[in-house]
């Protein structure tokens, strides 16, 4: 079946002309949470199979915040992403019909699922959220799943108080991304943080995927440097979008590209999924139903 798929997809990439008449460029928006030349070399090989399938010039664009993207998508000056849980939940609450959900990434054990992870150095003598109280506390971005939205909902329930500063933490800072928060935490500059990661496979390693591992690999962070104090449950990885007025075969062109990435190239799945990685699998709205009805009590939209 991935052979026929794969063949379906060179078959469609020589159909040049029928694109180019459609669109003439396809941009590719990509959320923060790294440094933006970062998060272009990861997408590099992306936008050059995108170029060889649809036959136009591809772009990538890396806004410094969530918000950057959720507006491009809204927009239409982004035609696709992949989006947090609480990015789609943003985007789908200010217009339903902007976006479609298509594909979620997949982890080694065949899971859509990562994790909020609430960390520290271990030096700092923080072992768990009890030991953050009065001290200063880093999440990510305003729009991030796990760097804002579920710990926001989930730490409440551990310590009984709010996420304003001075209530339990003495500080709630937003440091603009997983990256930002793990370098301040290991920096010394915060106390303790959020990120995601899968947590599946080994600590030292950074897990086997997300912004803890990313850091790994880029040689920031050394992590028996740091510990785990908290880890949510389990929330559902975010989606690959496309922007819903796309040509069907733009849509279905890509989709294709993206789910055989892993068959055709792992090291650029590798790059693309923020680690390791068995591909990406297909997802409808009805997944993150859940994440939207808590962004909306949350935050609003």
């Amino acid at each position: 079946m991935k052979k026929f798929i794969a063949a379906a997809l060179a078959t469609t990439a020589l159909a040049t002309p029928t694109f180019a008449q459609e669109i003439t460029e396809f941009r590719i928006g990509i959320l923060g949470g790294e440094n933006a030349q970062d998060r272009m070399n990861n997408y590099a090989c992306m936008q050059d199979y995108t170029t060889e399938a649809l036959g136009v010039e591809t772009k990538l664009f890396a806004p410094a915040d969530y918000n950057g993207v959720i507006q491009g998508l809204l927009g239409g000056t982004i035609d696709m992403a992949w989006l947090g849980a609480s990015s789609y939940a943003a985007t789908y609450l200010q217009d339903p019909e902007a976006v479609e959900p298509v594909l979620v990434k997949q982890n080694l054990d065949g899971s859509i699922g990562y994790h909020s992870i609430g960390f520290a150095r271990v030096d700092s003598g923080i072992e768990a959220l009890e030991d953050v109280q009065g001290k200063v506390f880093g999440f990510g971005d305003p729009n991030s799943t796990s760097g804002y939205l579920i710990p926001s909902i989930e730490i409440p329930q551990t310590t009984g108080a709010t996420m304003e500063s001075g209530d339990y933490f003495g500080e709630v800072k937003f440091t603009g991304g997983h990256e930002q928060t793990i370098i301040a935490v290991a920096n010394g500059d915060i106390d303790a943080g959020v990120t995601w990661a899968d947590a599946q496979g080994e600590w030292e390693d950074g897990y086997n995927s997300g912004a803890l591992r990313r850091a790994v690999d880029a040689g920031l962070v050394d992590m028996n440097d740091l510990q785990q104090i908290w880890i949510s449950n389990v929330i559902p990885e975010g989606p690959v979008v496309l922007r819903a007025d796309l040509p069907e075969d733009v849509k279905a062109t890509m989709t294709e590209l993206v789910d055989t990435l892993y068959e055709r190239d792992q090291d650029c799945a590798y790059g693309v999924a923020a680690g390791d990685t068995l591909g990406f699998v297909p997802v409808t709205h009805a997944t993150y139903e859940s994440i939207v009805a808590a962004r909306q009590s949350v935050i609003g939209n």
